[in-house]
């Protein structure tokens, strides 16, 4: 009985053999070699796009300081555990600076080490909210500067301007003003009709820079010794005749086919600022700056009511909730906010998303003392936004100092200012370089005084 079930099991056995060959000779028939299929259903290589790229950590931050063109510029440099993979990102608070370096190598690096580069809003999130109290200049400078070195580092791993990974462009350059400035009317003439000849389309002018403060004479507070030997003065009643006469003067020279616009830098009584901006009127000026100080935001209301000339505001501002109520009653038209005073790139392009639901359009700050990294940290966002106004280029050009200091610069010409497609922001620092030229200590210089030495308010 043993030996039958053992032969049965034999039998068995070879039976499912034999099928097992005719199926595989019959597959091979219909299919080919058996190998082939075991390799054609075998899955794919993954996609170089589909893999997942190893986590980076930050390494250290620190706080680079330098003036090659005067004004005290400060930028933020995040080393990762990447070798050679750092970002840059701009920290420029010129009239604060070693307050601002101060709190990057003290704060900002501790904060920051050890934690994943990708994740820009939480860390964004966690330090606005870390000291407590909501940030001032000082510490927000500290945090564009993280910020927009952050989306460097990013822009560089997905090997990327950082312009694509906010959308990609919505224009194939960006259009910006330069600053058309003299003693005298006839001066500020000549230089827009200079600037006019090698392209420029939308111009700044400023009779004596702000104020007209050339028009003053030596006031009561200077002798009277009050104050500071270097404090300015400024007649607020000459600076508000002159104005009008400073358009209609390049307006006749310069003719209409030039974009023209003025910074009041919130110097006058907000009726006085009112009444004059009334004036202009006739002269369609592109948008009036800064007609009021930040505790004067009330007095919008009439503004609105009072002139149809265009307003740009907020180059003052700190926080994205000082433009919530404005824009929602349509106040003014132009986003005039420092990117570094206001937390980088995350919040600009919160802030100009904001905008776009009112019909505000962006005007970032642009001066001098704003570093090549910032001023591309702007482009890139000019680049990829749909409400786009116009940009600031203060000085209208990048020193040769500057451009040995901050490789990649942007380009300036014929009325546009271009950004390099490297990826991340695409402009570097020779630190070498830059620590050719420290950045100056004091007080900044804007004490303007009334004639009777009362401090107006910027």
């Amino acid at each position: 009985m043993k030996e039958e079930k053992n032969q049965f099991n034999s039998d068995r056995r070879n039976l499912l053999k034999t099928l097992g060959l005719a199926s595989a000779a019959g597959m091979a028939g219909t299919f080919g070699n058996v190998s082939d299929l075991s390799a054609s259903t075998r899955p794919a290589s993954q996609p170089d796009y589909a893999k997942a790229v190893a986590p980076v950590r930050i390494r250290s931050v620190k706080a680079i300081a330098t003036a090659p063109s005067g004004p005290n510029l400060i930028v933020v440099k995040i080393e990762t555990t990447e070798p050679g993979l750092y970002g840059l990102g701009c920290a420029t608070f010129t009239q604060r600076a070693a307050a601002v370096v101060t709190a990057i190598n003290g704060y900002l690096n501790d904060f920051c080490v050890g934690k994943d580069v990708d994740n820009i809003e939480d860390m964004w999130q966690s330090f606005y909210v870390s000291s407590y109290w909501r940030n001032g200049p000082v510490l927000n400078n500290a945090l564009s500067g993280m910020d927009q070195a952050l989306w460097d580092i990013k822009g560089k791993r997905a090997n990327m301007p950082v312009y694509q990974l906010l959308g990609g462009k919505a224009r194939f350059s960006i259009p910006c003003y330069v600053h058309a400035d003299a003693k005298t009317a006839e001066g500020v003439a000549d230089n827009v009709q200079r600037l006019m000849s090698e392209g420029y389309k939308h111009i700044r002018i400023q009779q004596g820079l702000y104020g007209a403060t050339q028009l003053a004479q030596q006031p009561d507070f200077k002798d009277a010794k009050y104050g500071a030997a270097n404090d300015g003065f400024m007649d607020q009643q000459s600076y508000i005749d002159s104005v009008p006469k400073l358009f209609d003067f390049v307006r006749k020279k310069c003719g209409d086919d030039v974009e023209l616009c003025h910074d009041i830098h919130e110097r006058l009584e907000p009726m006085d600022a009112i009444n004059m901006i009334k004036k202009l009127e006739d002269y369609r000026p592109l948008f009036l700056e800064d007609p009021f100080s930040p505790e004067n935001m009330g007095w919008f209301k009439q503004l609105r009511q009072t002139t149809t000339v265009p307003i740009a505001m907020g180059e003052l501002f700190n926080n994205i909730n000082e433009f919530r109520e404005p824009m929602v009653k349509k106040w003014f038209d132009y986003i005039r906010c420092h990117i570094s005073q206001i937390g980088g790139i995350t919040q600009a392009m919160k802030i100009a998303r904001l905008g776009e639901w009112f019909n505000v359009r962006t005007i970032w700050h642009g001066p001098s003392d704003t570093s090549p990294v910032g001023h591309a940290a702007n482009c890139h966002v000019d680049l990829a936004i749909w409400n786009f106004g116009l940009q600031e280029v203060g000085g209208g050009n990048f020193t040769d100092k500057l451009k040995e200091v901050f490789p990649g610069c942007p380009s300036i010409g014929k009325g546009y200012v271009n950004i390099n497609d490297q990826p991340g922001l695409g402009v570097d620092i020779n630190e070498k370089e830059a620590a050719k030229y420290p950045i100056k200590s004091g007080r900044g210089g804007w004490i303007v005084r009334k004639r009777d030495g009362t401090v107006i308010r910027p």
